[in-house]
């Protein structure tokens, strides 16, 4: 049986608590840049009507985030498995570059999934107003591109302030 030759458990507790104290986050920030047309709503409002619907403005649900996300579970969970391995070495930064690598399969699944066209088709209507824009796309959720380019992902602090 070996021995211990260098004690690291200042070292690793760090690094645990570093790993506990990180989310990571996948969607569309608030505070994403501004689109690049005319339109008066941002990605992320746009994002979330689209996500849940409004029946009020007769736009049907048309989810892509959370499936989108959820999809991405194959890939996500081995990298997280591998970030609290990585934490328990002592090793933080290459904990958060795991933690990275999950947030980028699932923002890639979740831009697929709207890339794939969500059910229902648009309307006739809706194709005649791209049309009349110059826009000859029929995938739901993509016309300029602005709203699947804005997906993201974030590690941060679960820390408030």
């Amino acid at each position: 049986m070996g021995f211990i030759k260098t004690d690291r458990l200042k070292e690793v507790l760090e690094s645990i608590s570093g790993l506990v104290d990180k989310q990571v986050l996948v969607g569309i920030p608030d505070s994403a840049p501004e689109r690049k047309d005319d339109e008066p709503l941002s990605n992320a409002t746009i994002g979330y009507i689209q996500e849940t619907g409004s029946p009020a403005n007769n736009l049907p649900a048309r989810p892509f985030l959370v499936p989108g996300v959820a999809s991405a579970e194959e890939k996500t969970v081995p990298q997280l498995q591998r970030a609290v391995e990585a934490a328990l070495d002592g090793d933080l930064p290459r904990a958060e570059k795991r933690m990275a690598s999950a947030g980028l399969a699932a923002q890639n699944s979740v831009r697929a999934k709207i890339n794939s066209g969500i059910a229902p088709q648009l309307k006739a209507s809706t194709l005649a107003a791209r049309r009349r824009r110059g826009r000859t796309g029929t995938v739901p959720l993509i016309d300029s591109g602005q709203l699947r380019n804005s997906i993201t992902y974030v590690i941060r602090s679960k820390k408030k302030g």
